[in-house]
């Protein structure tokens, strides 16, 4: 990713309504439950948001394919095969400036915007697709001392439904309880923290007309650490009142992707020679 310094500031976003509603967000980021998170509507400049949904595309042969038990999607992870005001965008919120306001606002730093996309990028989920509960890798795949402290997820979904489903969830496991629940709208932000409890997830299936499309960019910030941090890749979670082989399946999954993160880690193996064979498998 080119630096991100040499992009002029904020020019995706409002910058003086950052400002002006940081202190207000950053108490609603502190206080919310069951882990802190924000929802932050009219995230972008209109013109900026209807550029970067016209340009979305995911293209069949450089896609990654997340497609296994516990999930069902795919997503693009290469900034130079997107369009450009989705590359404006990502560099803007890569840059100094807004992980500055991210410290700021969330108390939490200092923070790291991720060059490599490991996992983020253009996020696509189909018809039938979803993504059980779970918490998301605490390290980074590729780099061994950066722990992930942050996601920011912009949602791309014009008129979308309740009965399309979709909506990511937000559960406190050891009650038991979903606290949260919320629509992936048009323009949208949702910033959170990643820590060993925050769980979230749209595990019902997407029930959208064919042709129609969960569309999201995803985002993750880290923090350096003195030392290399052990592995923890993504877990996920069955619901209490999931059948006992649902429980079992999730459970088995969860274990073949900690094996395959071991081997990607060692740089044994990558997402897109996985989806390079998933494809011709198909």
């Amino acid at each position: 990713m080119p630096d991100p310094g040499l992009v002029e500031p904020l020019a995706s976003i409002d910058a003086q309504r950052l400002q002006r509603l940081a202190g207000a967000w950053g108490r609603e980021f502190r206080e919310a439950v069951p882990f802190p998170h924000l929802v932050i509507d009219d995230f972008l400049k209109p013109e900026v948001a209807e550029a970067i949904l016209s340009e979305f595309r995911v293209p069949a042969d450089q896609a990654v394919h997340w497609k296994h038990y516990n999930e069902n999607k795919h997503g693009l992870t290469r900034i130079d095969l997107m369009g450009p005001a989705t590359q404006g965008f990502i560099r803007e919120v890569s840059s100094p400036r807004f992980t500055a306001f991210l410290e700021e606002l969330t108390g939490i730093g200092p923070l790291l915007a991720d060059p490599d996309l490991d996992g983020a990028g253009l996020h696509e989920t189909p018809p039938g697709g979803f993504l059980n509960m779970h918490v998301d890798f605490l390290s980074h795949t590729l780099r061994s001392n950066w722990s992930r402290q942050l996601n920011l997820l912009l949602y791309l979904n014009k008129d979308w439904k309740e009965e399309y489903n979709g909506f990511i969830e937000f559960w406190d496991m050891k009650e038991k309880k979903r606290y949260r629940k919320v629509k992936p709208a048009f323009n949208r932000c949702v910033l959170f923290q990643t820590t060993r409890t925050s769980w979230h997830g749209y595990p019902a299936r997407l029930a959208c007309p064919p042709g129609t499309t969960r569309k999201s960019i995803a985002l993750y910030y880290y923090r350096e650490e003195a030392a290399p941090l052990a592995l923890n890749p993504t877990f996920y979670q069955y619901l209490p009142d999931d059948p006992l082989a649902k429980k079992a399946l999730v459970v088995l999954d969860r274990w073949a992707l900690k094996v395959y993160s071991f081997i990607k880690r060692r740089s044994l193996i990558s997402d897109r020679v996985v989806s390079a064979v998933l494809r011709f498998l198909r």
